[in-house]
């Protein structure tokens, strides 16, 4: 019996973040013919010492862009202020409609205990968002849905407070990962000064090893369930294959 394509939509708070802990799965989802969504929570228009916040923040939208296309997936810029996305009523209600805009079978998200509060902020949102989806009284842009996706946090930087349930071998897209990643040359020199020297190359090759050691693969990608109520601990919706 043939498999139903997934819609599949992966929500980050950066623009790079996607593309550090989960893009070897997107990219797993793509080549296997299912839709794939980005959404960048935040435009990153900090994420630079040399350019004003508008250039940044454009320039930033475009390598997202660039990112997205080279798997296929559609990108969705919500378009907060780096480093001051809020968890309020307002970011709900967006949250809300974007997970209904893309009518997911899969949302993956940040865990909620990462170290950057966009992330844990973003991944709560996304997670608080998924029941409310299918509310009707909750009106939004789009139609409410008829059904709950299935929810998963991808890892934190480092894999600091996050022990993944399950992983994803990336090792046959590691190379769509790095070139994902690569599309972010803005932030080669800001990540390095920020992070002592450190490359955004070399620390995601170093965790996606890691992981994969763990996993008993070259390179993988760590996941954990939905913890809350009605938790869906449906792996197979997960490109394991």
């Amino acid at each position: 019996m043939s498999r139903q394509p997934l819609r599949v939509l992966a929500i980050g708070a950066h623009p790079d973040d996607l593309e550090f802990q989960c893009s070897g799965t997107l990219a797993k989802y793509a080549a296997r013919g299912d839709t794939v969504f980005m959404a960048v929570v935040t435009n990153g228009d900090i994420g630079s010492a040399t350019h004003t916040m508008e250039e940044i923040g454009a320039i930033r939208k475009q390598e997202a862009l660039d990112s997205a296309a080279l798997i296929g997936a559609e990108l969705i810029w919500m378009d907060y202020h780096d480093e001051f996305f809020f968890y309020n009523e307002e970011s709900r209600r967006r949250m809300i409609e974007v997970i209904r805009m893309a009518e997911p079978d899969v949302v993956l998200s940040h865990w909620t205990e990462d170290y950057h509060p966009d992330h844990s902020l973003s991944g709560m949102a996304a997670r608080d968002a998924r029941i409310m989806t299918a509310v009707p009284l909750i009106v939004t842009a789009s139609a409410h849905l008829k059904k709950i996706p299935t929810h998963f946090f991808y890892d934190t930087l480092a894999g600091v407070n996050f022990t993944p349930e399950v992983y994803v071998d990336v090792t046959e897209t590691f190379a769509t990962k790095q070139q994902m990643l690569a599309c972010h040359k803005s932030q080669t020199a800001w990540i390095s000064d920020i992070f002592e020297g450190r490359s955004i190359a070399q620390m995601m090759e170093i965790q996606s090893a890691f992981r994969g050691m763990q996993a008993g693969v070259r390179y993988a990608e760590g996941f954990r369930a939905l913890e809350t109520f009605p938790r869906a601990r449906d792996y197979s919706l997960l490109p394991l294959e």
